[in-house]
């Protein structure tokens, strides 16, 4: 889903509908098969969106040669949105896909044949970002204010909830609906008090382009939370490639490891793979925000990328009553448990 931050004006700008990147910062043309020189499987890695700081764990893997050493010769795309990241991987237009659940889920529901793999954004990044100098320091001070909001995302549409769970009611919150770029742009202008959206990847950018402070009223600290952004890929890979997909699991996991372990390195490994690439300052800030989203207290401790059962179903029921799914079924409707990662 997180269609959250880049501008529409830059995607047109870049000309191409996705933009495939290379550890060397090279171009590729969708999912591989043929093995490398060294016997490594070729494989594309589709991500949600352009590169953040989020994504910097994939980019560090393929540098420090950690996809090579579990057998993977790893191409990452650029995405335009979760949900065309859900399409091309069931497609296979790519072996894997990055991709926030909710869309994952809704997808498998329309009929995408895909699964989640191992979800690793395990606190939803959801929330109000505000300016610290707005006087908006707590929920109920969103009581008359309006806030940019865009219609049919997982933090618009749960954010009803939110409110509820703050004790607000809807209609003392007024929701202007713009997109992605409005949405940014009406906030650094003052037209509005604040914005819905994801915390570790707007607000560093918004921090940066304005010389403030963005406060965030975050979702999961009112008890709501649902599952974000993981691995996904076809149900015929799993079938058919189950070698390589546990593989791509525990690379991925290994990666995000190293990440948390050398932050620095890991964003500088971003280096020129893309021409939107924000600031190294932006980068660091919202792969450091992204630290904290990769576990909940049921898989503290635990290391990124091992998913919880009792998660799943909180996920579900939360986005059930949000209205993005028809029906709460059961986990393994949308999650293959069976690539749990393996600890070393």
């Amino acid at each position: 889903m997180n269609l959250n931050r880049r501008t529409m004006a830059a995607i047109a700008a870049a000309g191409t509908i996705a933009m495939t990147l290379t550890a060397c910062g090279g171009s590729g043309d969708g999912a591989k098969s043929a093995p490398d020189s060294k016997g490594n499987k070729a494989a594309t890695l589709m991500l949600n969106w352009y590169p953040y700081g989020e994504h910097a764990p994939f980019y560090y893997g393929v540098q420090k040669g950690i996809f090579a050493k579990h057998g993977i010769d790893l191409t990452i795309d650029a995405g335009q949105g979760s949900t065309k990241t859900a399409q091309a991987v069931g497609a296979k237009q790519a072996e894997f896909g990055w991709a926030d659940t909710p869309a994952v889920l809704s997808n498998i529901d329309k009929g995408v044949k895909i699964k989640s793999v191992s979800v690793f954004l395990q606190t939803t990044p959801s929330a109000v970002q505000v300016f610290a100098d707005s006087g908006i320091n707590t929920p109920k001070d969103l009581i008359g204010k309006t806030i940019a909001v865009s219609a049919g995302d997982a933090p618009t549409t749960t954010f009803p909830i939110y409110l509820d769970k703050v004790g607000i009611a809807k209609d003392q919150v007024t929701q202007q609906s713009l997109d992605a770029a409005g949405k940014m742009s009406a906030m650094l202008s003052g037209r509005v008090d604040g914005l819905i959206g994801f915390a570790h990847d707007q607000g560093p950018t918004i921090a940066a382009k304005s010389g403030r402070e963005v406060r965030y009223l975050k979702y999961s600290d009112a008890g709501l939370n649902y599952y974000s952004n993981g691995l996904i890929t076809a149900t015929d890979t799993i079938s058919g490639s189950r070698e390589l997909v546990q593989s791509m699991v525990d690379a991925v996991r290994e990666s995000f490891s190293a990440a948390i372990a050398e932050p620095d390195a890991a964003v500088d490994s971003m280096a020129g793979k893309d021409p939107q690439l924000p600031a190294r300052d932006v980068l660091l800030a919202q792969w450091r925000q992204t630290v904290p989203l990769l576990n909940t207290p049921a898989t503290a401790g635990k290391g990124p990328g091992l998913n919880a059962e009792e998660d799943w179903k909180t996920t579900l029921s939360t986005l059930n009553q949000a209205g993005l799914l028809k029906s709460a079924n059961a986990p393994d409707t949308y999650w293959d448990s069976s690539f749990t990662p393996k600890d070393k």
